[in-house]
């Protein structure tokens, strides 16, 4: 299938529909505005969405949220739900490489306005506590086997012995920070090798630590069950599984590519190996990807940790006066089984979601206590010149995108085009003219994220609003960022 094979019609001024066409079992949704779809008419992440429809048991729709880019088989950005009784199929393109890369949001009682003028104290703090970088390690003590095991097996859960998380931290993370499908005899050595010494840390990429400030609400009751006031500072911490879910993704690609043979599975494009959820390449890969996810909930924990520490030394307060607490933390590269109501049958479904954050309304059960009443928190950073946000759950979003929202911006330039157009240009200054203090490892890394290197995140979060997928509820800009 070509691009220009694909046939398109709007449904809504926020919805539009890939035609079934040549060997496509469901259609394609893609969730954009007409700017956002004008410039994605020649992007081959929508030729990914149509690809994605081609996958055995696939319910309903191959979904886009307005963050779409360009990805490994799937597009970033991407929704799809296989049905593991008719056959479907489980793809580790449908997931990515950084496993469980989420996002976990912490408040404080401090107003920034209170303590601006130790922003570089803070910044630097954080810079010197998390490690960050390609092949950053040290945060915490190597892991002997047997404590690796223990992470991979229970996720933040396992940082509760080591003083590093508490009960409220469990209750207010996805999936109470651990999956239970995870099996760590599924995670090869390399990958075990490579995890072992990189517990709290940061990366490379697209990962950051950044301080923020609420500088706008757009629901102000629900703003503050949330405890997030105008003017306070909060904390976003951006990482997934480092290495070690970077080889997880790695060995599977391999085994699911001779799965394809295997059971003859017919895809239109060979990074969407997979294989029957229920088949035993299927069962290792959903027992290794959710050890790896573990690994990631431990490590943004683990972070949050030690960035708990940096600001209380570089503060000069006590816990009492920071009160730095856990809002929320949700993963946007996972695969899990979901219970879902499809045309009024309760199914058991897989659900992918790349680069798509999971998204439930008031009264779900899978959302905390603390928040039932007002629908999952759904964090939404953007780019680190200009703002990210936090929205939650509405009723359609079920319907619609079995419980997805968006997870970001979404590139609009390729790494090493933003690399070429930053040339000649001081990044960290421009940022500092803006008010945001920035401190990187490198200079590649600050011009491959460059704001403009960003979709404007408002936009897409505005197009979920409008569709009732995910409500607004406040706006942050950043004042401080550390990055690998």
């Amino acid at each position: 299938m070509e691009l220009t094979d694909l046939r398109l019609k709007r449904l809504a001024p926020w919805l539009w529909e890939i035609e079934e066409t040549a060997g496509m079992l469901v259609p394609g949704r893609v969730f954009a505005d007409e700017a956002m779809m004008s410039t994605l008419a020649q992007d081959q992440s929508l030729l990914q969405v149509a690809n994605v429809a081609h996958l055995k048991g696939i319910v309903k729709y191959s979904l886009a949220m307005p963050d779409i880019h360009w990805g490994y088989g799937f597009p970033i950005g991407g929704v799809a739900a296989t049905d593991p009784r008719e056959g479907g199929v489980i793809s580790p393109g449908g997931v990515g490489y950084d496993i469980n890369c989420g996002v976990r949001l912490a408040a404080t009682d401090i107003h920034f306005h209170d303590v601006a003028h130790r922003l570089k104290d803070m910044v630097t703090a954080l810079y010197q506590t998390i490690p960050c970088g390609v092949g950053s390690s040290g945060a915490v003590k190597k892991l002997s086997r047997r404590e690796l095991d223990e992470v991979l097996a229970g996720g933040a859960h396992a940082l509760v012995a080591r003083g590093m998380a508490t009960e409220h931290d469990l209750a207010c993370t996805e999936e109470n920070g651990r999956l239970p499908a995870a099996d760590p005899d599924r995670v090869s050595d390399r990958a075990k090798d490579r995890g072992a010494d990189q517990l709290g840390t940061l990366g490379s990429g697209n990962h950051f630590v950044e301080l923020q400030v609420v500088d706008q609400v757009f629901d102000p009751d629900v703003a503050r069950r949330l405890g997030l006031d105008i003017g306070i500072l909060a904390l976003f911490i951006h990482s997934g599984s480092r290495g070690l879910g970077y080889q997880v993704c790695e060995d599977f690609l391999q085994t699911m590519d001779v799965a394809l043979r295997k059971y003859n599975i017919p895809v239109p494009d060979r990074q969407l190996a997979c294989a029957p959820v229920d088949s035993p390449e299927g069962r290792g890969y959903l027992g290794a990807m959710s050890a790896a996810a573990n690994f990631a909930w431990a490590n943004r924990q683990a972070m949050m940790h030690l960035a708990e520490g940096a600001l209380l030394r570089s503060l000069g307060v006590s816990p009492r006066e920071l009160n730095f607490r856990l809002v929320y933390d949700v993963c946007h590269n996972v695969a899990k089984l979901e219970t879902h109501d499809v045309d009024g049958q309760i199914r058991e479904l897989c659900v992918h979601r790349k680069g798509a954050t999971r998204c439930l309304p008031p009264g779900h059960p899978l959302v905390p206590p603390l928040y039932r009443d007002i629908g999952q928190p759904v964090l939404i950073p953007g780019d680190m010149g200009r703002y990210s946000f936090v929205c939650v759950g509405s009723d359609k979003a079920l319907d619609l995108t079995f419980g997805s929202s968006c997870h970001g911006a979404g590139r609009l330039k390729s790494r090493h085009q933003a690399t070429r157009d930053s040339r000649g240009r001081n990044i960290v200054r421009e940022l500092a003219e803006r008010g945001v203090t920035v401190m990187a490892r490198g200079y590649k890394t600050l011009a491959e994220e460059m704001p403009e290197a960003y979709k404007d995140v408002a936009s897409v979060v505005d197009v979920m609003h409008e569709a009732g997928v995910s409500r607004k509820v406040v706006r942050l800009r950043p004042v401080g960022c550390i990055k690998g």
